[in-house]
């Protein structure tokens, strides 16, 4: 099958590659809608990910498709629910459920998550672990491009989850990437008042788009306090650029009170420098969300098939399998489509 496989920094090549045969509980789903990512990205300039890839390996890891191979259990006992033509989005990961963690009922942060990539292909195998707990049916209806978006929409709504946004809250979300756009989505779909900032006239537009009732376009270099009156504070606060400069603006345009979530993660080994004294005296609340758990994968869905959340916001931009490699290298110096659809059956 050709797939795209990461050999390290900003070095992808699209390749032949002889699928690896299924062990008991797995199966092989045929990719139908592979979606491109922000830390994708990330992990091409990179060239690597400590917990989430190491090169050479298959890249990607947004995907929805069809059951094509299934490989039942050895034990007769064992749950196996699934056939050949059924339709699967799968998550990216799946934790281990035994971690001090998991047991906590803090799945995200489990000690031994197992990670899935190869979305970049014409079929990725998927481990017994992710069937078990990570490989969720489609509705008849539900279109694979639409599917697809599950894996990153999980992560926005457990960050929504934990700052446990409540109607009629005032939330500022800083970053108009696709996790940003996310969160101005579903921040407004809960009856939040957004002020979304953020870069680029395409991303800003969807922003309106998808119910941000001020939009502020911030320009380079420029103070994003400066855009907004200190008496204009908000109740919620997300930071979804990943960018210390940027952490330590979103303390400042809390209200007392009031709740941050530095979702955007930061380059390793970079710091920030927070006033104590308003930290303090505003009892501000300070968190920052990783990664989803099986529940808000199932959340995350249920926003795409109730059609809360739809590729038609989110996917601007198409590309075959084949122009992979120039696509990230155009997305390295700054294409600022919000997200791209590989075909990977053309």
């Amino acid at each position: 099958m050709k797939a795209a496989t990461l050999y390290g920094r900003e070095d992808i090549r699209v390749e032949d590659v002889v699928p690896r045969p299924l062990t008991p509980g797995e199966v092989r789903v045929r990719i139908e809608a592979a979606l491109t990512c922000g830390t994708d990205l990330k992990v091409y300039k990179r060239g690597y990910h400590a917990q989430m890839i190491v090169p050479p390996a298959l890249f990607g890891h947004e995907l929805a498709g069809v059951i094509c191979e299934v490989f039942p259990p050895a034990s007769a006992d064992a749950d196996f629910y699934w056939e050949v033509g059924e339709r699967v989005v799968v998550a990216n990961s799946a934790p281990c459920g035994k971690c001090s963690p998991c047991k906590r009922a803090q799945e995200n942060l489990c000690d031994d998550l197992l990670f899935l990539n190869g979305a970049y292909a014409e079929s990725i195998a998927v481990p017994a672990r992710l069937v078990g707990r990570n490989l969720v049916r489609l509705k008849p209806g539900t279109a694979f491009r639409d599917a697809a978006l599950t894996e990153p929409l999980a992560c926005v709504v457990q960050g929504l989850e934990d700052l446990g946004v409540r109607q009629s809250q005032r939330m500022l979300v800083i970053g108009a990437g696709p996790i940003g756009l996310m969160f101005i989505a579903l921040g407004t779909h809960l009856g939040c008042s957004v002020t979304a900032v953020g870069r680029g006239t395409k991303r800003l537009e969807a922003a309106r788009r998808l119910g941000a009732s001020e939009v502020i376009d911030l320009h380079p270099q420029e103070e994003l306090s400066s855009r907004l009156p200190q008496e204009q504070r908000f109740d919620v606060v997300v930071e979804a650029v990943g960018k210390p400069e940027t952490w330590e603006a979103a303390v400042r345009l809390v209200r007392k009170g009031g709740k941050v979530n530095f979702f955007g993660g930061c380059p390793s080994g970079t710091t920030v420098c927070l006033d104590t004294a308003l930290v303090h005296y505003s009892s501000l609340t300070l968190l920052a969300s990783f990664h989803h758990t099986p529940a808000t994968i199932r959340r995350a869905l249920g926003f795409i098939e109730s059609g809360v959340i739809s590729a038609r916001d989110f996917v601007d931009g198409e590309c075959p399998l084949a122009g992979l490699p120039d696509l990230f290298r155009t997305m390295a110096k700054g294409n600022h489509a919000v997200k791209t659809l590989i075909r990977v059956q053309d």
